[in-house]
């Protein structure tokens, strides 16, 4: 058994669930479109909303596609992370570094924008908590950023790394409730494009599920268009997360070392 095992992905229900042309279809139209009905999905595919629905289950038993609620519509959402853990075990150690670029999911934003990133993880809520409001742990799997704040609601948090010029974000935790939940507006300061985009909302939800944990990021309240640096590494930052917390190894993928000791001299 070799040291990746503990945090493989049920890989065989994923590759059954991208067998089939038709969910690969909706996964295309989630793509194109994330946030979608099943009305909205129905009226893509030549088929009955029956045969849609059975596709959408089978997605989301893979955990391709997450679900939320917004008033009395049902929503589907696109999840790269099973695809990104995959890549990571299987595609990124033979793939020169610029294949992982080739692989991130960007999708057409909506006016009211949400992402959804859901990923289950062998550990207690109260370490899952920890790897999220730690500097350090948080370091191992966030691109070398350290997050620190008092954790507290209403207090302030900055994102930083040593090797960077400035701060790399900041912003204010709107409910702090561990190990279970956490809801913060950042900015993003990394460069002026994602500075100008303004605050979004990141919601960390984790749910015990047996001897696991199941953790779901939404980041949302980001304009139609925005800048996809915003949200486009979480699915190596989970990826990392997950990796660490099962085994206590780091990932070095294309992106991970972004502010590492080199960073300067780029």
């Amino acid at each position: 058994m070799t040291k990746w095992s503990p945090i493989l992905v049920d890989v065989d229900a994923v590759f059954r669930a991208l067998a089939d042309p038709t969910r690969r279809s909706l996964l295309d139209e989630l793509f194109r479109e994330d946030g979608q009905t099943l009305h909205a999905l129905e009226g893509r595919l030549p088929m009955t909303r029956f045969g849609v629905m059975k596709h959408l289950k089978q997605l989301e038993e893979a955990g391709l596609v997450v679900t939320r609620r917004r008033g009395r519509e049902k929503l589907h959402f696109l999840n790269p992370v099973p695809i990104r853990l995959i890549h990571d075990r299987w595609v990124s150690k033979y793939a020169e570094p610029w294949a992982a670029t080739l692989s991130e999911l960007k999708t057409r934003l909506e006016d009211s924008m949400d992402k959804v990133f859901e990923v289950y993880i062998k550990t207690t809520p109260e370490r899952q908590w920890e790897a999220i409001t730690d500097p350090d742990i948080r370091s191992k799997y966030n691109f070398g950023a350290q997050v620190t704040s008092d954790w507290t609601p209403g207090s302030h948090f900055t994102m930083g790394h040593p090797n960077a010029p400035g701060p790399l974000g900041e912003g204010e935790n709107l409910e702090v409730d561990p190990p279970r939940r956490l809801v913060q507006n950042m900015v993003a300061l990394w460069d002026d494009d994602v500075k100008a985009e303004g605050t979004s909302r990141i919601t960390w939800e984790i749910e015990p599920v047996g001897d696991s944990c199941r953790l779901t990021v939404t980041h949302d309240q980001l304009r139609e268009g925005a800048n996809d640096q915003l949200y486009g590494g979480w699915p190596m930052i989970l990826s990392g997360l997950k990796t660490w917390l099962e085994t206590g190894e780091l990932l070095t993928t294309p992106g991970s070392l972004m502010y590492s000791a080199d960073w300067q001299r780029r």
